[in-house]
């Protein structure tokens, strides 16, 4: 049962029944009612509802009320959506009510319209038979006469008489009925049936029999309904004022300038187009690029300021004029001068300086860029984004940096189509206009951190502007016109090289930036990190003095890393806490000296203990080296067997390539048991553990065959591998010893920790000659090619 807007009229001759409404005796009223389910109503005595009637039941019912007394009981339904209730469906409390009119419809639907009479409450079912009855007890109004009674109806006349002049809902009939209704609960029942009220606030008014109560709940659903239409109201005023303000605004515009048209006045947009189109010819746009911005400036000369479009192309044009198509910075190629900038902002890396001053050279030569984009490969903090600073120093450009890590976007490279709400042009536009200039030094920071999604793939747009040969024609989707970035010096910089797009890496000139030795690391620290945290720190070197063997000591003991960052962050928590000391003295002239017994105090308990590679005590340990985004490590690899069926048991959160390694070694080793004096006899009897410690660490590649292979022959031999000696090597089955990379940063790693010997395979010989002279001078190298060379260097003798 729904209620109908269906508006009932007597029609001579047509199937309508009606009867004229009259009060009904509750004397008069049967012991059992016919009972009418509600699914979205609420009727309250005295209230005339139309009401939609479509089930099967309930159109027998309307028809027998028609033949009868026309008296039913209208219930809400606790379930809506319940099409025939049943007495568990329905609220306890409902209306008696009337049928005072009935239309029936060519779809077999019936529009009723009937009056609400008493409350009841309903007391015991009968069967259906088609539809639900049910006795009933007459529920009374509970009133008294009462001073505090009154004031609750006038409180709720006047919050009502608010509510009706600003509600479009309430007819005059209702607003007349309402403030002329002097019964204090016939009054309530006429609000709540005619208030947008929820339902379920609307069925405990009606389950209410006091008429003090039905007025104490009736009061705030008032006041709510006050404060939801004053809201409504005055945001239904803010939208209009500002609809009607626009058009009153374009439609003043627009007479304005029919007004100064006859008169022969200038279009007050006449200046602002006249200016802009100055500009274009004074900028010295390219062809393309003049031809597009006037065709901009016609079409925005056609459309009216107050249009979204006049913005649009307002914004495009002041891209285009914004952008340095010809400013650029003239060079300052003196190689001395640059020599000078390089080594004054950084110590060693004499390789990475000797291959940026022949660039410089061959700059100055061709006056031009047409080769490789260079890229600064090393782990943290060794200095990559600093020497692109220092290389615009050096040539006398402006220098951008860009960060690529986490960038997923390709939108982010090439910007946005015009067509998107808020469309912008990509990083390097953005980057020329700041910079004011076509020939900065772009840093491309993070380059192995370039992510992609379902919104394209950076490093692809990566290639077009890092091609030599192509990104003299760079089209940025928001500009939708060719720029020039051949001028353009692009440095990128990455940890490692292997999460880059290969296509990408090809277009790269890579200059590797190895792991700082210790002495490096003093240098550093004298020359730049200490001065730069004393004068963070406000103070001077007469305030605060580092020893040699301090700064030393606080390398070893306090940072393991390849960069000088963490040395930096321990100097300045040194330089705070000097400060705080000078302080607390009120500023006295002595001069605060760190040497190395001091250090603990400063920063607690070494991080690290400086002492040789750890002590081999035990057969199945073998110390390998391995590298890593952040430079070079040492690595233990354990093994050890027991009793079991010949299984091979590998952990340590190693990867596919590593596991591999560990099957070749075993499967060499069984192979050549006899010739190396191992004993596998009773192999099947047993199973091996090999377990690389740090298991939370992802580990993989086949450097660490030979580290394996020895600790599985010290594990079978019985014999311990020395502990001074670590190594690095992939292995075959044929008992070979094979190249692998990143010798530099293992070596130095080595060094170190304190490792005197290490083995490397025979074909990383020359990688040997670029490892530091300092750190060659401290190790003891060993070449091999074969794995039983590996085996008598390592193991010591029984």
């Amino acid at each position: 049962m729904k209620p109908s807007e269906t508006e009932f009229v007597s029609i001579p001759g047509s199937n309508e029944k009606s009867e004229p409404t009259g009060r009904v005796s509750a004397r008069s009223l049967p012991e059992t009612l016919p009972i009418l389910g509600l699914s979205d109503i609420v009727i309250f005595p005295g209230a005339v509802v139309p009401l939609l009637v479509e089930t099967g039941p309930s159109l027998k019912l309307i028809d027998d009320l028609v033949a009868g007394d026309r008296l039913f009981a209208a219930v809400l339904q606790l379930r809506p959506e319940v099409a025939e209730p049943g007495p568990e469906d329905l609220h306890g409390v409902g209306c008696v009510s009337r049928l005072n009119k009935m239309v029936k419809f060519p779809d077999g639907t019936i529009r009723v319209l009937v009056e609400g009479l008493w409350r009841i409450r309903l007391d015991k079912y009968l069967p259906p038979a088609p539809y639900l009855r049910a006795h009933f007890e007459l529920l009374r109004d509970e009133t008294e006469d009462s001073v505090e009674l009154q004031a609750m109806l006038r409180n709720a006349h006047k919050q009502f008489e608010e509510i009706a002049k600003i509600s479009t809902i309430l007819s005059d009939q209702v607003k007349i009925a309402a403030l002329n209704t002097e019964h204090p609960g016939h009054f309530a029942d006429l609000i709540a049936a005619n208030l947008g009220l929820p339902l379920i606030d609307k069925q405990k008014l009606l389950e209410t029999v006091s008429v003090r109560e039905r007025l104490q709940k009736l009061l705030p659903l008032l006041n709510r309904e006050q404060e939801v239409l004053t809201l409504s109201s005055k945001i239904q005023n803010d939208v209009a004022t500002n609809i009607a303000k626009t058009q009153r605004d374009f439609f003043l515009r627009e007479q304005m300038r029919v007004i100064q048209r006859e008169l022969g006045d200038t279009d007050p947009n006449a200046n602002e187009i006249k200016s802009l189109r100055e500009k274009i010819e004074q900028a010295g746009l390219p062809e393309e690029a003049r031809k597009a911005a006037n065709q901009e400036l016609d079409r925005m000369q056609q459309t009216s300021p107050a249009a979204a479009e006049y913005g649009v192309a307002r914004n495009y044009l002041d891209w285009i004029l914004a952008l340095p198509w010809q400013q650029e910075t003239e060079d300052k190629l003196d190689l001395p001068a640059a020599e000078k900038v390089l080594n004054r902002q950084h110590f060693g890396l004499a390789k990475v300086k000797d291959r940026l001053l022949e660039f410089l050279a061959v700059l100055k030569r061709r006056k031009e860029i047409k080769g490789p984009i260079l890229c600064l490969v090393g782990p943290p903090g060794v200095g990559k984004t600093s020497l692109g600073m220092s290389v615009a120093e050096a040539l006398g450009r402006k220098f951008a940096r860009i960060s690529l890590g986490g960038m997923r976007d390709e939108a982010e490279i090439r910007g946005h189509r015009r067509t998107y709400v808020g469309a912008m042009p990509g990083r390097i536009i953005q980057t020329l206009r700041r910079v004011e200039s076509r020939n900065p030094v772009i840093l491309l920071d993070e380059l192995d951190k370039v992510g992609a999604d379902f919104r394209g793939d950076p490093a692809s747009a990566l290639l077009e502007v890092l091609d030599p040969a192509q990104n003299h024609t760079f089209t940025d989707h928001y500009l939708d016109l060719p720029f020039d970035l051949s001028r353009v010096l692009f440095i990128a910089t990455a940890n490692w090289l292997d999460p880059v797009h290969p296509a990408l890496r090809d277009r790269l000139e890579v200059i590797e930036l190895p792991s700082y030795t210790e002495s490096e690391k003093l240098q550093i620290a004298k020359r730049y990190l200490v001065p730069r945290q004393l004068e963070e720190h406000g103070l001077t070197r007469n305030d605060v003095k580092f020893s040699d063997a301090a700064l030393r000591q606080l390398i070893r003991d306090y940072t393991r890393e390849a960069g000088v960052r963490q040395l930096e962050r321990e100097i300045a928590a040194i330089s705070r806490k000097a400060a705080r000391k000078i302080v607390a003295r009120n500023g006295s002239a002595q001069t605060v000296k760190l040497e190395a017994k001091e250090l603990e105090s400063y920063l607690g308990h070494a991080k690290f203990i400086s002492e040789s590679a750890e002590k081999i005590a035990e057969i199945g340990i073998a110390t390998g080296l391995a590298w890593t985004p952040v430079g070079g490590d040492v690595l233990f690899i354990e093994a050890t067997r027991m009793r079991g069926r010949g299984s091979l048991i590998l952990t340590g959160s190693l990867g596919e390539v590593m596991k591999e390694s560990a099957q070749t070694a075993v499967s060499y080793l069984r192979s050549q048991a006899k010739k190396l004096d191992l004993d596998f006899d009773d192999y099947g009897k047993y199973d091996l553990h090999i377990h690389v410690p740090a298991g939370a660490t992802p580990k993989d590649g086949p450097s660490a065959g030979v580290t394996i292979c020895a600790a599985l022959a010290s594990l079978m031999s019985k014999r311990r591998v020395r502990s001074d000696v670590a190594m690095t090597g992939e292995i075959s089955l044929r008992g070979r010893v094979m190249r692998v990379g990143g010798i530099k940063e293992k070596v130095i790693a080595a060094s170190r920790f304190g490792v005197k010997q290490v083995i490397l395979p025979e074909g990383n010989r020359p990688d040997w000659e670029d490892v530091p002279a300092e750190v060659r001078a401290k190790l003891k190298v060993h070449f091999v090619k074969q794995i039983s060379e590996v085996l008598h260097l390592a193991l010591a003798v029984k």
